[in-house]
């Protein structure tokens, strides 16, 4: 059974979450460059697991843990590449 629960926080978080996806495709189509992908996925996946709370459907934490840690390790990737200086492509 679903249930709609109305608390702000994972509302707000799902909005912004989904508003850096789109960002991060966008600037992914414009530049090439695979380092907003790259964080417009993981933050996606941080949507989707907003998504999962908002709609109550959160009734395992294993699922919304893994996810998180997924998107968190695409994260940490797409800086490791900032950092050595794989930018472009």
């Amino acid at each position: 059974m679903v249930t709609l629960l109305f608390d702000p926080v994972p509302v707000v978080n799902l909005f912004l979450a989904t508003a850096i996806l789109i960002l991060g495709l966008w600037g992914y189509h414009r530049s090439g460059r695979l380092t907003e992908a790259l964080v417009g996925v993981a933050f996606g996946l941080f949507a989707f697991t907003h998504l999962l709370v908002v709609l109550g459907v959160s009734t395992t934490g294993l699922l919304i843990l893994t996810v998180r840690i997924v998107a968190y390790l695409i994260v940490m990737y797409a800086m490791l590449r900032v950092a050595s200086g794989h930018t472009y492509g």
